[in-house]
């Protein structure tokens, strides 16, 4: 049999996080260039597959997560916050959530409770699933709402190519500096593999590529761009152990299998998610 190739020092399969990532890189920048609208479907797409992910994930503690409204009312919203805005895309979110909620109160009345709750309290584990189906509205659609709002706007394609970047330029600079240089864990108890010294090369990179792009592809200065990578990389980071919190309470390593090298779509959107409204919200300052 041939011997399977070991992940790397810092975990991945390398050749296969690489070529997944140009994979996926190539299709969002494709669609931001030919067709920004398209953009929306992608964002759809991944959002439904990352849903699907989560409510895998939370049922493995026993909750249960309708996807079914989840998925339609995000796909309904991402289109809403481009037609509408801001507005439209906090009515989209409350209105998914609602769904989602009333749809778990609505299924069968008499479900059995989850295994392990026991068998008097299946109030107590209707309240967990809605407050599980709350945590996946606020964290999906919502965020991404913002990718889509940066697209909106008339140089949309190039602010969301900006925000791309910078959060590549986050993860790439800290997976290098923390393979080449990381001595020293930044929270060893939640994600082992992070070192401050992989945040200094986050840092380092999206300082550099935000006050690159800011200026070449958006026309701002490079101080404005500057801060918008700052921003990004401590969103980025935030994201990134958040989602790590989640998985090391849930007893998981991935969110999913679906992107080699990276495991699920979640596990690749978690730095996006999380970048999304930062980036959003510091050019909508910066570039007035």
């Amino acid at each position: 049999m041939k011997p399977v190739r070991p992940p790397g020092r810092a975990g991945r399969n390398l050749p296969a996080a690489i070529i997944a990532g140009v994979l996926l890189g190539g299709g969002v920048l494709a669609a931001l260039l030919l067709f920004k609208q398209v953009f929306i479907v992608i964002a759809a797409v991944a959002v439904g597959l990352s849903v699907r992910e989560l409510a895998r994930a939370l049922a493995t503690r026993h909750r249960r997560v309708t996807q079914v409204p989840l998925v339609v009312g995000s796909a309904a919203t991402l289109v809403a916050a481009y037609v509408g805005g801001l507005d439209a895309l906090l009515v989209g979110v409350c209105l998914t959530a609602v769904a989602a909620v009333l749809w778990r109160v609505l299924e069968v009345p008499d479900l059995p409770p989850h295994v392990g709750e026991g068998t008097s309290a299946p109030g107590v584990a209707l309240v967990r699933d809605v407050t599980a189906a709350v945590l996946v509205v606020g964290w999906l659609p919502l965020l991404a709402g913002f990718a889509v709002l940066m697209l909106a706007a008339d140089d949309g394609a190039l602010r969301v190519l900006v925000f791309v970047l910078l959060t590549v330029c986050s993860d790439v600079g800290g997976y290098a500096a923390g393979v080449l240089f990381g001595r020293h864990p930044m929270a060893p108890s939640i994600s082992p593999k992070k070192s401050w010294e992989g945040l200094a090369g986050s840092a380092a990179a999206c300082l550099v590529a935000g006050s690159l792009s800011v200026w070449l592809l958006l026309g701002g200065t490079w101080w404005a761009g500057a801060l918008v990578g700052l921003g990004a990389v401590v969103a980025a980071t935030l994201g990134d152990l958040s989602e790590s919190i989640l998985k090391r309470d849930l007893g998981i390593k991935d969110m999913g299998t679906l992107v080699p090298g990276h495991g699920g779509m979640l596990d690749r959107l978690d730095s996006l998610l999380a970048v999304a409204p930062t980036t959003w919200l510091l050019l909508e300052l910066l570039l007035r």
